[in-house]
């Protein structure tokens, strides 16, 4: 019986651990008022593996954070109260601007070379993936030419998202030398209170002498463009704007510098003469943003939505609540699309989606799957009003945890150009789903438990 009391002492001593543990982190998750799907995910998380899933809620479980290295968060409006700048900001923070959109990836490669050569003051490159290939040998050459012509170049890259480049630097050393500024954001390895490995910069900003901006879902590396058509490059789209929408990019651009360099940046440029045919919206998410406005946008537009919702994305792992109004909208009458790969780079994205599109596909929404190759396109058609564009995907890690930057654009002719392609996106779709086993099915809905944090 003594032998045995010890042992009985830690049993008990573990449950206690793990019933503590749960407690204290439902406490947290109340406290950050946490939504009741992302509470399930991590309480459910805790009772398979607590003492593992407590220390992971501290590292991955925080969304929205202080920033001890700026004053303020995003603010894209000046001389407005708090409240009055994050209402304008998200519903009547609109310029007027010309804007092209780029879908051919060749074309995109084009643009960006012909930017980048024509740039004479500064070059701003806020990217998620940077890697080192064919593609990216022209650009960094073309860089380190610039940076000689005493050019500004300041590139920001996602620690994460450009692991390979981020641990093996010495690639980086020719542009380094020329004068370039290269920053990570989030390093790993730095001091990891000061890092949230969870939180990553998944913008694609590209800034031109501060007159021009590239943007979209576009990385740089051979899979997103290149000077040559090949079958294994992915679907994607870059679009360039001019005019006041570009000081809406810079302050996001130097906003994210600014926390992984602590250096400041001033917007100076002179007014550049713009068609000023295209209306712009410019909204930046994710940690840095008060709240979840981008979110509430989408939500908004789908709610006001008379005619249809077409959607294009890569990943489509929604919350209930982005669900359900597109089920709302479908019971209206809306014509509702959403296309998507039949097969993404991501297998546990691909299964963690199943159940949703089931749902939406058993309420009569229009499940295309796209057969061609990678479609990492990001796009929405909210009737003939507005295209959304930009890095956001539509899952729980595009909308709550990562820094993106969206852009409601509308003119007659981009919602045209961006129809024109998600038809021919569609010819090439098929409109079934696999029937699912019970098996699978069962599978597919405890996924769709765990998704938030997917």
């Amino acid at each position: 019986m003594d032998l045995e009391f010890p042992h009985v002492i830690f049993y008990y001593s573990l449950i206690i651990i793990r019933e503590f543990t749960i407690i204290l982190v439902l406490i947290h998750m109340i406290y950050k008022r946490r939504e009741p799907s992302t509470m399930i995910a991590w309480i459910l998380f805790i009772i398979l593996v607590p003492y593992l899933a407590v220390i992971l809620y501290f590292i991955f479980g925080t969304r929205k954070r202080r920033n001890k290295y700026k004053s303020e968060d995003i603010h894209l409006t000046k001389s407005l109260s708090s409240a009055e700048k994050e209402y304008y900001r998200v519903y009547k923070n609109e310029t007027k601007g010309e804007v092209e959109v780029f879908v051919d990836y060749v074309k995109a490669y084009d643009e960006f070379v012909k930017s980048l050569k024509e740039a004479k003051k500064s070059i701003y490159i806020c990217t998620y993936v940077f890697k080192y290939d064919e593609v990216t040998q022209e650009i960094i050459e073309l860089l380190e030419q610039k940076a000689k012509q005493k050019v500004s170049i300041k590139i920001l890259i996602d620690s994460l998202g450009s692991l390979y480049t981020y641990l093996f630097q010495s690639r980086l050393e020719g542009l380094r030398e020329a004068g370039v500024e290269i920053k990570f954001f989030m390093p790993i390895f730095q001091i990891p209170f000061r890092n949230y490995i969870n939180l990553r910069n998944h913008r694609k900003i590209y800034i031109f002498d501060n007159q021009k901006v590239l943007s979209g879902g576009m990385n740089l590396s051979n899979e997103y463009f290149g000077k040559e058509y090949t079958n294994n490059r992915w679907e994607d789209i870059l679009f360039s704007c001019k005019g006041s929408c570009v000081e809406d990019f810079f302050t996001v651009f130097a906003s994210d510098w600014y926390y992984a360099s602590k250096q400041r940046l001033q917007f100076e440029s002179k007014t550049l003469q713009t068609k000023e045919d295209t209306k712009i919206r410019v909204i930046p998410s994710g940690p840095d943003v008060k709240s979840d406005f981008l979110y509430e946008t989408i939500l908004n537009e789908i709610y006001l939505a008379k005619k249809r919702i077409w959607i294009v994305t890569p990943y489509f792992v929604p919350n209930e609540s982005l669900s359900k109004a597109l089920i709302i909208a479908k019971h209206k009458g809306l014509d509702i699309k959403l296309i998507t790969p039949k097969n993404s780079n991501h297998i546990i994205a691909d299964i963690a989606r199943s159940s949703f599109m089931r749902e939406l596909a058993d309420n009569k929404i229009d499940i295309k799957l796209y057969n061609g190759s990678m479609l990492h396109a990001k796009a929405i058609l909210f009737d003939d009003k507005w295209a959304m564009l930009g890095s956001v995907n539509l899952d729980n890690r595009s909308l709550f945890l990562n820094y993106e930057v969206a852009t409601f654009v509308y003119s007659p002719k981009i919602i045209g150009d961006i129809e024109s392609w998600m038809n021919m996106l569609l010819e090439n779709s098929t409109s079934n789903m696999k029937r699912a086993s019970h098996l699978r099915v069962l599978f597919e809905n405890i996924m769709r438990i765990v998704s938030p944090q997917i």
